[in-house]
């Protein structure tokens, strides 16, 4: 699928360097860049809406305590 994306002159400066010193495509950056950073933001985004939910009193919390008891780790 092709996505086009505006970037800060900046950094497109930057990732057509780092493509003309190691010659390597700056789609490949790009690429690399998405891939890596995916997992980052899911993780954040994903924990934010979660203690969003908790605050709002839609999410259960658990203590310590009923979690270990809960997984027969009281012994």
């Amino acid at each position: 699928m092709a996505t086009s994306i505006r970037l800060d002159p900046a950094v497109e400066q930057r990732i057509d360097q780092l493509a003309a010193q190691t010659g390597r495509t700056k789609a490949y950056y790009l690429r690399e860049m998405i891939e890596r950073g995916i997992e980052d933001l899911e993780d954040y985004y994903l924990a934010a809406n979660t203690l969003e939910r908790v605050r709002k009193g839609e999410e259960p919390v658990y203590s310590s305590a009923q979690v270990r008891t809960e997984l027969g780790l009281d012994g």
